[in-house]
């Protein structure tokens, strides 16, 4: 089965400062489709968005209120 990958974009925000996954919108397992929200993220009171780059099953790799990177891998949709 195909996985690709849930980045946190490098283009998101100007400094290499961390960001924090405030909440998943769905449970790891859930089917999920292109282009839905699955996380959002908070960068110095500004929040973003994380949508699923394909539809299939969402799977989580990194847990909500952990520190984030930009260009950082946080999980990826199979199918």
């Amino acid at each position: 089965m195909t996985q690709t990958p849930i980045l946190i974009p490098a283009t998101l925000w100007d400094d290499d400062s961390p960001g924090v996954i405030s909440t998943w919108l769905f449970d790891d397992g859930d089917t999920v489709s292109e282009g839905a929200v699955v996380a959002e993220l908070m960068n110095e009171k500004v929040g973003f968005e994380i949508t699923a780059p394909v539809s299939g099953t969402l799977i989580i790799e990194v847990a909500a209120e952990t520190e984030v990177m930009r260009g950082q891998r946080i999980g990826a949709v199979a199918g």
